[in-house]
């Protein structure tokens, strides 16, 4: 599951950094054509200023980081959840006894991973849907299913992560505090 986990992270950080480097390029084409269009850079600096004028914005890119975004945060949620690290607030759970704790975070687990096979399912039927009516994305015209089956991917192993990990937490709840330790590690 580690290795799994590991792998969905690294994917969701390659397109993140992916997404990163097209919203900047775009944005410095975008200034250039702008510059390049300006009315006293133009009329002092002419070649110049028609030079700045063949760059522009990347074609597509909030398509782009729209369809890549979702996939990345999917990817990540993995590797956030068998780390344990999503957001806790512990206001009133540090007074409970570790029992206490542990069969909250059991319910919390359980609770999930069926949020998280029910994603995954709704992302499967938004898949095929897209597929069957065929729908393009605006500017470039790549189908909208592509995005989605990405996301679908990512979701079924975010939903066999939640359930393994909801599994380990039930391990958990039934065992004393010494062996905590040995569950936790594995």
């Amino acid at each position: 599951m580690r290795l799994l986990a590991k792998f969905m992270a690294m994917a969701g950080g390659f397109v993140l950094i992916a997404l990163i480097a097209i919203t900047v390029f775009s944005i410095i084409g975008r200034s250039l054509n702008s510059i390049g269009h300006h009315d006293p850079f133009e009329a002092a600096l002419g070649p110049i200023a028609q030079f700045f004028q063949m760059f522009g914005p990347i074609n597509g890119d909030f398509e782009l980081v729209e369809a890549g975004v979702a996939f990345a945060i999917m990817a990540f949620i993995p590797w956030c959840q068998l780390n344990r690290a999503h957001a806790k607030v512990e206001l009133f759970t540090s007074f409970l006894p570790s029992g206490g704790n542990r069969f909250l975070s059991f319910i919390w687990e359980a609770l999930f991973a069926f949020v998280m096979v029910v994603i995954a399912w709704r992302l499967y039927i938004g898949t095929t849907d897209k597929m069957r009516f065929n729908e393009t994305t605006f500017m470039l015209q790549f189908p909208v299913w592509w995005g989605y089956a990405a996301c679908c991917a990512a979701a079924v192993i975010a939903a066999i992560v939640a359930v393994y990990s909801a599994f380990t937490y039930g391990r958990e709840l039934f065992a004393r505090d010494d062996q905590i330790q040995g569950v936790q590690s594995e």
